[in-house]
């Protein structure tokens, strides 16, 4: 060969391009990001899937009003305990990263009590519930972590 230079840029294409291929719907470990298959190719959740499912998984006992795995965001509806009819919770979740990380995730919980008339008024809320509800979705993200590792996936 003359010119083994030339060859250098073909071989870094070659390379590169073999990097891209062979991929699965498996979860990336680090991220727990899940590709998921549609008729138009892959398309990748961006957000961490182990605080996804581990939100879902936490507050399964809460109505949903809303859930959206691309933006990251779980609205549940208005919840009443059934010990205290006078009370209701709801809870906001946003799933800011795609990597496992204690600040990857924000907790808004909102609080009504009834008033003496029957309607519903926003109350203050204690700031441990949302930080008691938090450690709890990050210790199940961590198990479904260890989880999906133990199964080889």
């Amino acid at each position: 060969m003359k010119h083994p230079i030339r060859l250098l840029p073909l071989l870094f294409c070659a390379v590169s391009l073999a990097a891209c291929g062979g991929g699965s719907d498996a979860q990336d470990a680090d991220t727990g990001a899940t590709a998921i298959s549609s008729t138009s190719g892959k398309v990748t959740l961006g957000v961490n899937s182990y605080l996804w499912h581990a939100s879902l998984d936490t507050l399964r006992f809460m109505p949903l009003a809303s859930a959206d795995p691309f933006g990251g965001v779980i609205i549940t509806d208005w919840y009443t305990a059934p010990q205290d009819q006078n009370e209701r919770l709801k809870v906001t979740i946003y799933i800011l990263d795609r990597r496992l990380r204690a600040d990857g995730i924000k907790l808004s919980v909102f609080r009504q009590t009834k008033t003496a008339a029957g309607t519903w008024a926003d109350a203050p809320t204690n700031p441990d519930t949302a930080n008691k509800l938090e450690d709890a979705i990050l210790t199940r993200a961590r198990e479904l972590r260890l989880a999906s590792q133990g199964s080889g996936s």
